[in-house]
């Protein structure tokens, strides 16, 4: 362990959620750090309309970097680690990462998701050129009038594909697996959304758009696809500690953002499926101000 004194608050996962409960608690005159691998998901957002006052929106990488220049001005350490290991500790808890174990009074799981992507092999280049999309909730309203694919198990895509429904009269579900749910199958055919079987469809860009190639050579083409496949839940540091989850691995948290354990938070898309910036700083707030309440007072 090094011989550094303890943490207030060690927040693993440096994306909108991470560096909003570190800019509160800087603000706070707490002894923070970020402890980051880079593997942000909002990093990979060509442009978000969603965050209150851009009007012509921002990328996810843009927000990162105004909020990592905050965190900066404010002094905050910021590792680029990832941290390989988490348990408990007389002074809360220990934490390692590039080899050496650091003390913390309190953790905050900031570490999100990572999506299962389709068979597409230039997936990366299409969801920065938005042809690949992963949230009805933030773009929707950008995909209006388009040629929309939803693609996955019937069961996870169908409640997509009927949002999705609301925003274009052209939606089709590439199923990848059926499903013997008559309600889902039913209220999919009620909104006139196409349903395909397509267990071993892969994607390939053409022209403006996206083609699906069937196993059979037929093809078809949409404006933008957006994958129901699931995905990790970087959840593994608490759920070592025995922390409460369902069975997606989503950490189960109160109304503080408090774990099962005690001192162990959990923000943003580790505890939601809602996958929002605005979701992510509310927790960030939440966590933030009671851990602040939680620790010694300190006295200027």
């Amino acid at each position: 362990m090094t011989g550094a004194p303890p943490l207030d608050c060690l927040i693993v996962g440096g994306g909108p959620a991470g560096l909003m409960a570190a800019i509160y608690l800087a603000r706070f005159r707490r002894r923070v750090c970020i402890v980051d691998a880079g593997a942000s998901r909002a990093a990979l957002i060509p442009r978000s309309h969603n965050v209150p006052g851009f009007v012509h929106g921002l990328s996810g990488a843009e927000l990162i970097e105004r909020m990592s220049a905050q965190l900066h001005e404010l002094a905050v350490t910021r590792v680029d680690a990832e941290v390989t290991a988490l348990q408990r500790h007389d002074q809360g808890f220990l934490a390692s990462w590039n080899g050496r174990a650091h003390a913390a009074a309190a953790v905050i799981l900031a570490c999100g998701i990572v999506d299962t992507h389709p068979p597409f092999d230039e997936w990366r280049a299409a969801v920065a050129d938005g042809l690949l999309r992963y949230c009805p909730v933030c773009d929707a309203f950008e995909a209006s009038g388009r040629r929309i694919g939803v693609i996955g198990p019937l069961a996870r895509a169908a409640g997509k594909a009927l949002f999705l429904r609301g925003y274009s009269h052209d939606v089709t579900l590439l199923a990848t697996a059926p499903d013997d749910d008559p309600v889902a199958t039913s209220r999919l055919a009620e909104a006139d959304v196409d349903v395909l079987f397509a267990p071993d469809l892969r994607l390939r860009r053409r022209g403006e758009g996206v083609e699906a190639i069937f196993t059979d050579g037929r093809t078809a083409q949409f404006d933008t696809i957006y994958p129901a496949m699931g995905a990790e839940v970087r959840s593994r540091l608490a759920v070592s500690l025995g922390a409460e989850h369902t069975g997606e691995g989503y950490l189960k948290v109160d109304d503080h953002q408090r774990t099962s354990i005690d001192g162990l938070y959990g923000i943003g898309d580790v505890v939601t499926d809602l996958h929002q910036i605005s979701v992510a700083f509310g927790h960030a707030a939440v966590a933030a101000c009671t851990i602040h309440s939680s620790l010694p007072q300190r006295f200027a």
